[in-house]
């Protein structure tokens, strides 16, 4: 196949998604359906005027915090022996309420295909619940996002903004779903998240620890690409977070109408060569995880305190 097949083959993504959207508003209620003509946010690197006049544009960064040592070593390195990682049914047991696995820090590939990630980051000063509140706050806006990786971060939003309800925290993102543009390496991605309950999934969380565990795919095809959990639980002077990622363990999902509509007008929508998932994606995204949960590690806890109440 010719290289200038490529950018035919984003314009049958993109009328795919649109195919999708046209279909799905033609068999919704109009009291479900999203709107017709959605007004969609431009998407751009960093802070503008109107970012800096966030009442919490004072913790964003010009760069992204340097990923851990542990991280960067693992990047230079090779990946991880297929017989060493831990398969998606073991996760739950893998990320134990105590222990750890014989790969904490690692990418890698499965013979069957599965790539796989692990980060473990030592998050002095922050708890559990500090993260619970970062999920259930930070997707409402482009703006909040940025603030965990100030150079690949570009958009978010949500399915139901249910930042301001008088609910716990950990209800405002279960079972919600957001719908993020960054850049994992290279790779622009722009991504439907959808957040599991990790009860419900055999996870055991006690009460001082938090599972956060969702379900990737594409915010434009209907495609599910795999999964991720970041399991937070204490250590001493405050907690640490071990997260694993699962991809090529695919499924199909309706995509949400307005987010597909609004993806495919920021463009660029994504090359379907991209939705098959090598080792590299499973080197970069360990770097990406290991760089955003650094960074922000380092300011949540006044993050926090200023805008939890």
């Amino acid at each position: 196949m010719s290289r200038s097949w490529k950018p035919n083959r984003r314009a049958v993504l993109a009328a795919t998604g649109t195919a999708v959207a046209t279909a799905v508003l033609g068999s919704t209620t109009r009291s479900q359906a999203a709107p017709l003509d959605p007004t969609c946010t431009t998407r751009y690197k960093g802070y503008r005027a109107q970012d800096f006049a966030r009442p919490y544009a004072s913790f964003m960064a010009e760069h992204t915090t340097v990923a851990p040592p542990a991280v960067l070593a693992a990047y230079a390195g090779d990946p991880v022996h297929p017989k060493s990682i831990p398969t998606f049914d073991d996760v739950t047991s893998d990320l134990a309420t105590s222990g750890y696995s014989a790969v904490e820090t690692g990418y890698g590939q499965l013979p069957n295909g599965v790539v796989f990630a692990a980060v473990r980051t030592d998050m002095p000063r922050v708890t559990a619940a500090m993260w619970d509140w970062w999920f259930g706050w930070h997707s409402t806006e482009a703006a909040r996002y940025k603030l965990w990786h100030p150079d690949a971060h570009l958009h978010a939003s949500l399915r139901v903004d249910l930042t301001g309800a008088p609910i716990p925290n950990r209800q405002k993102y279960i079972g919600n779903t957001t719908y993020v543009d960054e850049y994992v390496g290279p790779k622009l991605q722009q991504l439907a998240i959808e957040f599991r309950d990790p009860v419900a999934h055999g996870f055991d969380v006690p009460a001082d620890q938090t599972v956060i565990f969702g379900r990737v795919g594409s915010s434009i095809a209907p495609v599910d690409l795999g999964w991720l959990a970041h399991q937070v639980r204490p250590a001493p002077g405050g907690c640490e977070m071990r997260s694993r990622f699962y991809l090529n363990l695919r499924g199909l999902h309706v995509p949400n109408v307005t987010e597909a509509a609004c993806a495919i007008a920021r463009g660029p929508s994504v090359d379907p060569g991209d939705l098959n998932l090598g080792v590299d994606l499973a080197r970069d995204l360990m770097l990406h995880c290991g760089q955003e949960m650094n960074h922000l590690a380092r300011f949540l806890p006044e993050l926090h305190e200023e805008f939890s109440s």
